[in-house]
């Protein structure tokens, strides 16, 4: 059982884990190396979803923060079936925050993404469901909530190293006005914004949890926005 305690930062050896796995992704390497992985991995990693769980709250009052595998932490094993690359392993440590009754992934939220030498962390809907992408699509091109993400966009825009993710279509789908302002993001089946860098040296220490939430903090009106008119 998770023994909660204060954060204090993810160290070299977090680090260190994942570059020594990506060199050595087997199970044979893993088991021997299993006991590492939960200490330099795992319980920081929980004690991280603890501490900006409560501080997304100051974004998103209902955000759900569990540190649990298959909850806010992803599970580290790769699903293999239906992929060309045997490795059984993830190089690196997902976790996210999401809103709402859906699963996880159905849902809108935070993500953190540590992979060495970068992190990345983004906010919004990876993926949409079919039923969500046609709300999306239809608060698109409504007049208010479209200007509404016209404006949270211009906002965004304005900051550094940020890009705007999800594109997928070629076309417009049928039905919509390509000649619409907003149409360029009809395009879209997901839709994100991210940034990736060199990983931080608030890293290694509780810095790490103010860091992640001034980053995250700009994107509260389109995680409000996308939670809205998925809901």
């Amino acid at each position: 059982m998770f023994e909660e305690k204060s954060f204090q930062g993810f160290s070299k050896k977090t680090v260190r884990f994942f570059e020594q796995l990506a060199d050595n992704n087997n199970k044979i390497w893993f088991e021997n190396h299993r006991s590492d992985f939960e200490a330099d991995v795992m319980e920081p990693a929980k004690a991280f979803i603890e501490a900006l769980g409560v501080r997304l709250k100051l974004i998103a009052p209902n955000i759900l923060a569990i540190p649990k595998v298959n909850k806010s932490i992803f599970r580290i094993n790769r699903d293999t079936r239906f992929s060309l690359d045997p490795s059984p392993y993830k190089t690196n440590l997902g976790i996210y925050f999401w809103e709402g009754t859906r699963p996880r992934m159905e849902s809108t939220g935070f993500y953190f993404h540590l992979e060495p030498p970068t992190l990345m962390l983004a906010a919004g809907f990876y993926m949409f469901t079919d039923r969500q992408l046609e709300r999306f699509r239809k608060a698109v091109v409504d007049p208010k909530r479209g200007k509404q993400l016209t404006a949270i966009l211009k906002s965004i825009s304005n900051l550094k190293g940020f890009e705007l993710g999800g594109k997928h279509y070629k076309r417009i789908p049928a039905g919509y006005d390509p000649r619409h302002p907003n149409a360029e993001f009809l395009l879209y089946k997901g839709f994100y914004v991210g940034m990736e860098t060199a990983i931080p040296k608030e890293f290694y220490s509780s810095r790490l949890v103010d860091y992640c939430f001034e980053k995250y903090q700009p994107f509260g009106p389109l995680y409000k926005w996308l939670v809205a008119v998925t809901a």
